[in-house]
């Protein structure tokens, strides 16, 4: 069996945590030349690239970045240990829950605000990433929970289980600068700029289903996966987007966006996937009740 080298670990942790092979080897005293032949050594024992340059900084590939969170736990762990041992306080449970970026960070807010409220404290760690990534870092046990508007596919290679939690038919909101009659919704769509979610997520498969349903074709001039990042453009007057309606009073305030209407057939579901069958980890049934609280009806 091959055992990892935590000095080389350590370096390499402690050169992403400077930025750059001459930072650490200030902080640990050592030669520069030193760090760089551990480096050498740890992705020659890993077989991967850990990282590339940018610019005149060094930036973790996609797998250095997962090797820096290992690390980064198992150097914290070990400090907790010191910790400890000297009759300090004990480090809380730990939940890392990777948050699909399509899903709204409002909504992802409520569902996970309760989780920091329980006794004994529960260390939360958010993690937003694609619906995939998270997937396959749920199957290596990087999180222990997914919330995503997509059920796991069964052709994934991931042994997980779908809890649909919540559900929210959909709000069309716009900036009033576009000037469209909420009186003519769905009408004032045809034509209409909109931003819409990547091809590929539940959401953008529904609304153009809707769309031919009630015979619009909005003009399509934007594809914005991030939740926020699409409602800092619809507020700023680039096009209609689509919010779930449990959270478009909370838009409309925070991006002075107006309603042009809704539908309740275009819904924004709310999944929460893990490893076991059934929910009993207290900090998940947290999630699960806010869930009712905020979605305020069963799911379907």
């Amino acid at each position: 069996m091959e055992w990892l080298n935590y000095h080389h670990l350590y370096y390499f942790w402690m050169v992403v945590r400077a930025g750059s092979i001459t930072q650490a080897a200030s902080r640990l005293r050592l030669a520069q030349a030193t760090i760089s032949g551990q480096l050498k050594l740890l992705e020659e024992s890993l077989g991967e690239p850990l990282f590339t340059r940018v610019g005149r900084r060094l930036k973790p590939t996609e797998s250095g970045e997962l090797v820096f969170r290992y690390a980064d736990e198992i150097f914290t762990l070990g400090r907790e240990l010191q910790d400890a041992l000297a009759g300090r306080a004990i480090r809380p449970r730990r939940l890392v829950v990777g948050v699909a970026d399509v899903l709204p960070k409002m909504l992802a807010h409520h569902l996970l605000a309760p989780v920091l409220a329980i006794e004994p404290r529960i260390h939360l760690v958010c993690r937003a990433d694609k619906h995939e990534r998270l997937l396959a870092e749920l199957a290596i046990h990087g999180v222990d929970l997914v919330l995503s508007d997509a059920p796991l596919d069964r052709t994934v290679n991931v042994r997980g289980y779908n809890h649909l939690i919540g559900a929210s038919p959909i709000c069309f909101m716009a900036s009033p600068s576009l000037g469209l009659d909420p009186e003519d919704f769905p009408g004032c769509l045809d034509g209409a700029p909109f931003l819409l979610p990547g091809a590929g997520t539940v959401l953008r498969a529904s609304l153009e289903q809707w769309f031919e349903e009630v015979g619009v074709r909005p003009e399509l001039v934007g594809v914005v996966d991030d939740s926020a990042l699409l409602k800092f453009f619809g507020s700023g007057g680039s096009g209609v987007f689509a919010v779930p309606l449990v959270v478009a009073d909370e838009v409309e305030a925070s991006y002075g966006v107006v309603r042009l209407g809704g539908s309740d057939s275009v819904r924004e579901r709310v999944y929460a996937i893990t490893l076991e069958r059934r929910i009993r980890e207290p900090a998940v049934v947290a999630i699960s009740e806010a869930a009712r609280e905020v979605f305020g009806e069963a799911p379907r």
